[in-house]
């Protein structure tokens, strides 16, 4: 008998859910950003007026960094 090696290949059907978790997380992230204080942004080397265009997009549109 030949045996051939596999490779795991994650179920198509994943896919989508993976999506929605990282977009709910993406949300989240984005609310508890514009939350933060002037103090707060600064200590994390963000203006108030990047904290809001970061925390006014749509939770959809990720990062770049997580597309690849």
């Amino acid at each position: 008998m030949i045996r051939v090696a596999t490779r795991y290949v994650p179920s198509v059907s994943l896919r989508p859910l993976t999506m929605m978790q990282n977009w709910m997380a993406l949300s989240h992230q984005r609310k508890s950003l514009s939350e933060l204080d002037d103090t707060m942004l600064s200590d994390i080397g963000l203006t108030p007026d990047q904290a809001q265009a970061e925390a006014s997009r749509p939770f959809w549109d990720a990062p770049n960094h997580w597309l690849k």
